[in-house]
């Protein structure tokens, strides 16, 4: 993981008033909300005998309570209640659980991995998306780490080989570039120019156009969010989500700003999501057998040219890392 980020973590969809328990970056946390709909994110683990808090409900408007022996957690963490004491008595001090800043925008509800106050106060997400642009989403379970699948979707050697019946089709081996733009410290966009080899040599990073003359790029913005703009008004933006070393929540979605009624709008965009997982798991059945299943700098692999994009988001992610932990 990368520390002092803000990760996408599910979609606003899937938390209602009912807690909600998750495992992402290896923890158990409980997303509820509140009366007001404002979102609550805590460790899943009553500080008593151990409990998931996941299992209880909210109560009093915005407090969560532990379905075991009733104790009441506020949005902080601090516990309110202790049933057992009487409602009137005072609860020690270390009676607590861990609460995450947490945030919502764009469908999406992100939450602070880090120490101390979120720095930026709100994650950022793309700016370039149609207003008004209809979309649906798919979620995907891969049973791979989140960087693995991260790098897959800047991986443009793959396409003719994975993807030969699909998105690779027309035999386009032969790799220039590819060509990485570097935007801000922690977004960068990525230029394809595939073509079929035909004897000649592709050239090299410096020498294909920045940016591409059709508009199309892939964006990446760390610590887990991935645009691909097809066009001017179709767009696919994934977040990948960690759960554990072991397995990722593909978050997919498709947008559309062509048909912009909101029901016909909506119908199209989930029209458009079988043909997208189906590329995903052409993916899937080769990522999944990466090894070793966490990506770093350095983890014996021999890269080659078409590989830039992955080594420029691993060395950044590394330098953030070694930030983070700094």
């Amino acid at each position: 993981m990368i520390p002092n980020q803000w990760y996408v973590v599910a979609s606003s969809n899937e938390v209602g008033i009912t807690p909600v328990g998750l495992t992402r970056f290896g923890e158990k946390i409980v997303l509820y909300r509140t009366s007001s709909r404002f979102l609550v994110c805590l460790s899943d683990q009553c500080c008593h005998r151990g409990a998931m808090l996941s299992l209880g409900k909210v109560c009093n408007g915005d407090q969560i309570q532990c379905p075991f022996h009733g104790l009441e957690y506020d949005p902080s963490g601090k516990c309110t209640v202790i049933p057992a004491n009487g409602r009137s008595a005072p609860v020690p001090s270390n009676f607590k659980v861990k609460s995450w800043p947490v945030y919502e925008a764009h469908g999406f509800i992100w939450v602070w991995y880090g120490s101390g106050l979120p720095m930026p106060d709100i994650p950022e997400f793309f700016d370039d998306i149609p207003e008004g642009a209809r979309y649906a989403t798919v979620i995907d379970h891969w049973k791979t780490h989140y960087s693995r699948v991260i790098e897959n979707q800047l991986d443009c050697v793959h396409l003719p080989f994975v993807h030969r019946t699909t998105i690779g089709r027309g035999n386009r081996t032969l790799v220039n570039g590819p060509a990485v733009e570097w935007v801000s410290d922690h977004k960068f966009f990525m230029y394809v120019y595939n073509e079929v080899d035909q004897g000649q040599k592709p050239k090299k990073p410096n020498e294909v156009p920045v940016p591409s003359p059709t508009g199309y790029k892939i964006e990446f913005l760390y610590p887990n969010l991935w645009e691909n703009r097809i066009s001017d008004k179709v767009r696919v933006v994934a977040a990948f989500v960690p759960v554990d070393n072991e397995n990722t929540r593909l978050y997919l979605r498709f947008y559309q700003a062509f048909a912009r009624i909101p029901v016909l709008g909506n119908l199209v965009a989930a029209a458009a999501m079988p043909f997208n997982i189906y590329v995903a798991h052409q993916d899937r059945r080769v990522v999944q057998t990466e090894q070793p299943k966490v990506s770093a700098l350095k983890i014996g692999e021999n890269l080659f040219r078409g590989d830039y994009p992955i080594l420029e988001y691993r060395r950044r992610r590394q330098e953030l890392q070694d930030k983070g932990r700094g």
